[in-house]
């Protein structure tokens, strides 16, 4: 789609619009362009296939909104497409209902205020809502707690969706144990830090890469660490370790983690279907998912969250319904269903021509089958977020059984808390929830770099959280 604007100052509004219709095939030119958009001071024309529309700028309503509204309109009455989330295209769609219900709004407007003011469709909106009211109860202000992010930078192999840091071991096991030293350092700095400033940690979470990427020996190693310098020195509420892939999960590991205070993990298989895994770049297959988890459940983990994805190359409905029903045999006590998002960092970016574009009425139905699984199980709604480039514009929504919800995803999604981030490209942040404002501190993403200048990041680490908690 050829885009010729006469005011460069709502581009990206424009884009976002634009993207939702002709995804990947969004260009804006200088000459004629096949959709022509002008923007004056009190007026929008927007001119397609001989389509034209004028509209005229209201006082009380921001501009860029009323472009991105008429725009979607105009494009909706031309392609006979609309989308559940109408033109809300934020992260974090759920902050509007927070923001709504602290103003006293009953949930009638809420969901009455998602439909006028962004177009988004009644179960969306009723989604945000239901997930809001699921997390207020986790949302408190404490500016003395804290969460830990540990980073493993390691993955068996690369998924060819991936754009997370995650370099397959194989080909860096010279890395690997310099890297465990490192992190040791800084996890006994983080446990150092947060004990003598007073503070609480509400939760730790261990994610990647895939941390049971490496050896069962230094696994345990690892776990050790984290056990001397955090779980035995300070209050800790949730402590998750994302295992990830089943091909990288023994039974070793999973005691170390039991032994350890572990208390909830993640088995991600993201199909139970064999052709797609191979396709992905898993090394795994179905039955081993199934044969992982049994394991898990025998050892005595009580909070198991699966992870899913949507819109995944090759699968339609029949796949989604067949990966559905493996995981409804074994009941996990938490469910996260992603939408494929095509990210430039990814494999999958680069081969996006021939990607199969999945029809958005078939989008729909994945999700409206994981929701009714979601249902058949007891798991509700509790937190949510959105991506760029996701099959259909959709969401990623996490589901629980009452009392199973992973407090560090809400508090991650939700941004009240500050977080000390550890590993290669772990961002903390510090939140100053008086002021209403996050600052950022981003380690180095890249792992002999994140080793050589350990010493000066926890330097600037210490500066960072001073200034916060001092």
């Amino acid at each position: 789609m050829r885009i010729k604007l006469n005011n460069y100052d709502y581009r990206y509004e424009v884009f976002q619009i634009v993207n939702l219709f002709f995804p990947w095939e969004t260009e804006f030119v200088d000459d004629d362009g096949d959709l022509l958009i002008a923007i004056e001071s009190n007026t929008l024309n927007i001119s397609y296939n001989e389509k034209t529309i004028q509209k005229y700028f209201e006082n009380n309503f921001p501009i860029k909104e009323q472009i991105k509204k008429e725009l979607y309109l105009f494009l909706y009455e031309v392609t006979g497409v609309s989308f559940p989330w109408g033109i809300l295209v934020g992260i974090r769609p759920t902050k509007i209902a927070h923001m709504l219900l602290e103003e006293g709004l009953s949930q009638s407007e809420v969901v009455k205020y998602y439909k006028e003011h962004y177009l988004t469709q009644e179960n969306k909106a009723r989604l945000c809502l239901e997930v809001a009211k699921a997390e207020k109860r986790f949302i408190y202000s404490a500016p003395r707690k804290i969460s830990i992010y540990i980073g493993m930078p390691f993955c068996p192999t690369r998924c060819v969706y991936c754009s997370f840091t995650s370099n397959p071991i194989n080909s860096c096991k010279n890395l690997v144990e310099p890297y465990l030293e490192a992190l040791r350092k800084e996890i006994e700095f983080a446990g150092e830090y947060i004990l003598n400033h007073g503070l609480d940690v509400d939760s730790i979470y261990f994610g990647g890469g895939t941390p049971t990427s490496i050896s069962d020996e230094q696994f345990e190693r690892l776990m050790a660490i984290i056990d001397i310098n955090i779980l035995q020195k300070l209050k800790v509420k949730e402590y998750t370790v994302e295992c990830g892939r089943p091909d990288s999960i023994t039974t070793n590991k999973l005691f170390s983690m039991k032994e350890h205070g572990v208390n909830r993990i993640s088995i991600n298989p993201q199909t139970m279907n064999d052709s797609t895994l191979k396709a992905i770049g898993r090394l795994h297959s179905a039955k081993e998912v199934i044969t992982t988890y049994e394991q898990a459940r025998a050892i005595g983990f009580e909070s198991i969250n699966m992870d899913l994805i949507l819109g995944l190359p090759g699968e339609g409905l029949q796949e989604v319904i067949k990966t559905l029903k493996e995981i409804e045999k074994l009941a996990p006590d938490n469910i996260t269903i992603h939408g494929l998002s095509i990210k430039r960092a990814s494999k999958l970016h680069e081969q996006v021509s021939s990607v199969e574009k999945h029809k958005l009425d078939e989008i729909i139905s994945y999700y409206n089958e994981t929701a009714k699984l979601a249902e058949r199980l007891g798991l509700r709604p509790y937190y949510m977020y959105r991506q760029k480039n996701m099959v259909g514009n959709m969401e990623n929504v996490g589901y629980a059984y009452p009392g199973k919800e992973c407090l560090y995803n809400i508090l991650m999604i939700e941004e009240n808390q500050s977080v000390m981030a550890l590993g290669a490209d772990a961002i903390s942040k510090a939140v100053y929830i008086k002021e209403n404002r996050i600052e950022r501190y981003r380690n180095i993403k890249d792992v002999k770099e994140y080793i050589n200048r350990l010493n000066t990041q926890l330097q600037e680490k210490a500066i960072f959280f001073d200034k916060l908690y001092l």
